[in-house]
């Protein structure tokens, strides 16, 4: 309504859907990481996608260090950046590209194991909107207080089972106390409650 561009952040995102509409495709440009926790990875770095033509060759200019195409020359128009992907990281992400479909299957798969445990111990497990499809790269679960969650976290990981609470809010870390900030009651209640669980695709489901 109001025309303001959209670069929509779907790093976690590939392989979901929002209204029968793939993550990443709604704004003006859309990016994905490829980070190695990720569902799939290069081991690093990652994409932007985009369907408007202008865009997409900018940023092929910017992140090929902003060289134009001369015979000679080697001559630069204005401050570019090397985010060109090496090709031994472009073919570890093709051939994970390929079994996409089976991890978001086994995700799926181990989400739902998860999920049945929750219902049956009255936990809240993080679940999918209404017309979206998850790729459930993480999963989560909601405890009812600070204290609770934080008796979760230290039973867990003293059993040896990697949990870990919602990462740092940035308005309490130090570099950012400083920084305008509107009400994040919200963040705050789910900062206290929420805990990531173990989200790794079992060898059984593989």
């Amino acid at each position: 309504h109001y025309h303001i561009p959209l670069i929509e952040d779907a790093a976690e995102a590939l392989g979901s859907f929002s209204s029968q509409r793939h993550c990443g495709s709604f704004g003006n440009l859309g990016i994905f990481s490829f980070n190695g926790n990720k569902i799939m990875t290069t081991g690093g770095g990652g994409m932007v996608v985009t369907n408007n033509e202008k865009l997409a060759k900018r940023l092929k200019h910017l992140t090929t260090t902003a060289k134009l195409d001369h015979a000679l020359e080697f001559v630069h128009d204005e401050i570019g950046y090397n985010y060109r992907m090496p090709n031994l990281n472009a073919a570890l992400g093709l051939a994970q590209l390929e079994n996409l479909n089976a991890f978001i299957k086994s995700k799926r798969e181990l989400a739902d194991r998860y999920h049945a445990w929750c219902r049956q111990n009255s936990v809240d497990f993080i679940t999918e909107p209404r017309g979206g499809r998850s790729n459930y790269w993480l999963n989560a679960i909601l405890l009812n207080n600070k204290e609770q969650r934080d008796q979760f976290l230290q039973m867990t990981n003293e059993q040896g089972v990697m949990t870990r609470p919602v990462w740092t809010l940035l308005h309490h870390l130090p570099m950012y106390q400083h920084c305008v900030r509107m009400d994040l009651d919200n963040s705050e209640w789910l900062a206290d409650r929420l805990v990531n669980i173990p989200s790794s695709v079992p060898q059984s489901l593989l």
